[in-house]
């Protein structure tokens, strides 16, 4: 029997061998048939050949391409010659390709695996870098972002690991630009706390604020944000109605930082009288409309002979009144 010129029977015949083939060739190539592997690392037998591929590719500054043949080269030989240079290469690879958390744990795997090793300071230096972050990206060239109100735990890891290089590796060549960056992380780490110390006075949590501003005295030590820190410490002392610490730490403020911006030209306290109150319209609109700032009758603008203490809480007892109905439901929109 004929069906478009075809013998019917030769078709049935044909038919099972062209599945079969069908089916091998693609088994072939979800096997492994067109092994990338293989074209990329062809002629590659040796393990000095490996390694001097990566190196090459590392320097040209194809990164990816080194980060593989280094991954291929231990894969091949995890004793050899080479593998220890490469474990250590591949951190500044792992790097420079804007890998941070594979660098840092590459790092710590060097570190585990040899411990005596002559680059061992480079490692905990590479794992220090890993986590530092100068703010100088493409975005922060442009808009005005603000790194120290960040989390902060990325600094607290990058400058505990420089710490324990300088600790381990005192005269590493690396220890110099560690120790600069960790004046770096210092300023940015206390810079931060008083961030938080500013959130809190802005909402009337005073001892917590008060809290912030001493942890800054206390343990950063030589870094702009103590100036802050004593600043935050006299007017949450005044919110307090606590007088006597109020002037005492005016007094060290004014000794100390004559030129700070919390003090006028006459030595007083200047105290805000602002506070973050995001109003219902603000908070809908994601920040587009409305206002997040109110003028409540805090404190004095300029702090009195006497610290200004009654006058705040006086001042706060009268911000503090019956509020009507109306007011409540409405969030304090209406009346």
């Amino acid at each position: 029997m004929l069906i478009g010129g075809a013998d019917l029977r030769k078709l049935d015949t044909r038919f099972p061998l062209l599945l079969v083939l069908l089916l091998s060739l693609s088994s072939c190539a979800w096997f492994g048939g067109d092994d990338e592997d293989a074209d990329e690392f062809s002629g590659l037998t040796t393990e000095e050949q490996f390694y001097r591929r990566a190196l090459e590719q590392l320097n040209s500054r194809n990164f990816s391409g080194s980060i593989s043949t280094y991954q291929a080269l231990e894969s091949r030989f995890p004793f050899g010659r080479f593998a220890e240079q490469a474990q250590i290469e591949i951190v500044y690879a792992y790097y420079q390709n804007t890998d941070q958390e594979a660098a840092r744990a590459a790092a710590d795997r060097f570190i585990r695996l040899h411990p005596e090793s002559s680059n061992i300071d480079y490692a905990y230096y590479m794992k220090g870098l890993s986590s530092f972050s100068d703010e100088s990206g493409f975005f922060n060239r442009f808009l005005p972002l603000d790194g120290t109100k960040r989390d902060p735990g990325r600094s607290r890891e990058s400058f505990s690991d420089f710490s324990q290089l300088l600790a381990l590796y005192p005269d590493s060549p690396y220890s110099a630009d560690a120790r600069a960056r960790m004046v770096y992380l210092r300023n940015n780490l206390a810079a931060y706390e008083i961030h938080v110390a500013d959130y809190y006075l802005e909402r009337r949590a005073y001892i917590a604020a008060l809290r912030r501003g001493q942890y800054v005295v206390e343990n950063f030590q030589g870094t702009p944000a103590v100036a802050d820190g004593m600043a935050v410490m006299v007017e949450s002392y005044l919110r307090l109605g606590l007088n006597d610490l109020a002037d005492t730490s005016l007094t060290l403020l004014r000794e100390n930082y004559p030129d700070h911006a919390s003090v006028d030209e006459d030595g007083e306290f200047i105290i805000r009288t602002e506070i973050t109150n995001p109003s219902l319209l603000y908070t809908v609109s994601f920040g587009l409309l409305g206002d997040n700032r109110i003028d409540p009758p805090l404190a004095p603008t300029i702090r009195p002979r006497n610290s200004g203490s009654q006058e705040i809480i006086n001042a706060q007892d009268r911000s503090g009144e019956q509020r009507s109905w109306l007011n409540i439901l409405t969030l304090g929109i209406l009346d």
